[in-house]
């Protein structure tokens, strides 16, 4: 079923496409869903997808030897999961798990790569808002490690 553009056009990390952009990727995407509890993918696997959520909550986490997996960041409608897609040598760097049900537009990462270096103005703007939802990533994973070691040093009162 291809996906509307006006769908693609209401996401925020496509704002500002132009509507010959947003139907190159509405070409190249389709929905998905996944149930409550599901991985959707797994540290150190290869990342050949990119997901838009639509619905639901998708929990990204760390897995930690010997330990529960820790919670790096809860996403929702409107954000995007999974830049490892783009990045050499295309691992994910989280786990991600379905925390309700959910629903998504997947786009498949070698498709992706490959219409972003054949036409360099949709490209950049990937890289783009790409950059700034690693710059987010990141931001939260230091926050989450202040809170551990936060924590860490209070029980040692």
């Amino acid at each position: 079923m291809k996906i509307d553009t006006t769908l693609l056009a209401a996401q925020p990390f496509l704002k500002g496409f132009s509507k010959s952009q947003l139907e190159v990727l509405a070409n190249n995407a389709m929905l998905v869903e996944f149930p409550a509890g599901r991985m959707i993918f797994n540290e150190g696997l290869t990342a050949n997808r990119f997901y838009i959520v639509l619905e639901g909550d998708v929990a990204l986490e760390s897995p930690v030897e010997n330990k529960p997996s820790q919670l790096i960041q809860t996403l929702g409608a409107g954000d995007v999961l999974g830049w490892s897609w783009l990045f050499p040598p295309y691992h994910w760097n989280f786990d991600a798990r379905a925390v309700t049900p959910t629903k998504a537009i997947i786009f498949f990462a070698s498709t992706l790569r490959e219409l972003c270096e054949s036409d360099h103005a949709l490209g950049y703007a990937v890289m783009k808002r790409v950059a700034e939802v690693v710059i987010n990533r990141l931001q939260n994973t230091r926050q989450q490690l202040l809170k551990c070691e936060l924590a860490g040093a209070a029980s040692d009162f």
